[in-house]
């Protein structure tokens, strides 16, 4: 219990912080004693269901079949140490136009565009200087960036 509940505030309540409502239909590891006694402790109205929620818009199944390409392409093209540049992928996704919502995902969460120390632009913008791990960065950001536009 004690490290589910560490992994919680760490991956939910650091983020997100401590939520007012939940309601969770998820097996039984998610509906135990332990998620409700947690949700107790910190405050939190937890409704519990059981009922089977099957998808219910397009979008969001097109948005996890962008992600799965992305996720493929970035195997792909960095091989075995892909997962170093996993941050990299979600800058650029979350920096990068959405039809459905008419912004990047980053601009419609905070009301502006990301703010960036280095310029992270299209191809040919911009002549870099500095560090090598600068000029690699840059590099990969717009591989990923043209992997996004292909998925």
């Amino acid at each position: 219990m004690e490290k589910l509940t560490r992994q919680y505030l760490k991956e939910v309540v650091s983020r997100h912080g401590v939520s007012v409502l939940i309601i969770s239909d998820r097996d039984s590891k998610f509906t135990s004693h332990f998620w409700k006694s947690l949700n107790k402790a910190l405050g939190t109205q937890l409704d519990m269901s059981t009922a089977y929620h099957p998808q219910t818009d397009s979008q969001s199944e097109r948005t996890i079949e962008t992600l799965e390409d992305m996720l493929r392409a970035c195997v792909i093209d960095f091989g075995k140490g892909w997962d170093r540049h996993l941050p990299l992928v979600k800058f650029s996704y979350n920096n990068s136009y959405h039809t459905s919502i008419k912004a990047a995902p980053f601009e419609a969460l905070y009301g502006r565009k990301c703010r960036s120390p280095i310029c992270w632009a299209e191809v040919g913008d911009a002549q870099l200087t500095g560090p090598e791990v600068v000029h690699e960065t840059t590099e990969k950001i717009i591989q990923i960036k043209k992997r996004i536009q292909a998925a």
